[in-house]
């Protein structure tokens, strides 16, 4: 079992990056959720089969077909209190 935490970078936001990674989690039976942050950064969390995980991060690496990916951050992280994979509401990272 692997928890991984992503920052996404690039053309992610305004391409249904969020919907299309709660399809692919979902499909690969992966826990987590996604949400957009500032700055064309979406944020994840993804907990799975190491397998499904290490899949997961190679499909975000490209995301959905308008976006233009150019860089994910990836760091170890606990796992999420809740099963399933969902979509959260953008976050604000300004303080």
């Amino acid at each position: 079992m692997k928890s991984q935490h992503l920052l996404i970078t690039g053309r992610v936001q305004g391409v249904g990056f969020r919907d299309w990674l709660v399809y692919k989690a979902t499909r690969l039976g992966i826990s987590g959720w996604v949400r957009n942050l500032d700055h064309n950064t979406v944020e994840a969390v993804i907990c799975g089969e190491d397998d499904a995980v290490d899949q997961c991060i190679n499909l975000c690496r490209h995301g959905p077909a308008s976006a233009k990916v150019s860089a994910i951050n990836i760091t170890n992280t606990p796992p999420p209190n809740q099963t399933g994979f969902v979509r959260r509401g953008s976050a604000s990272t300004q303080l």
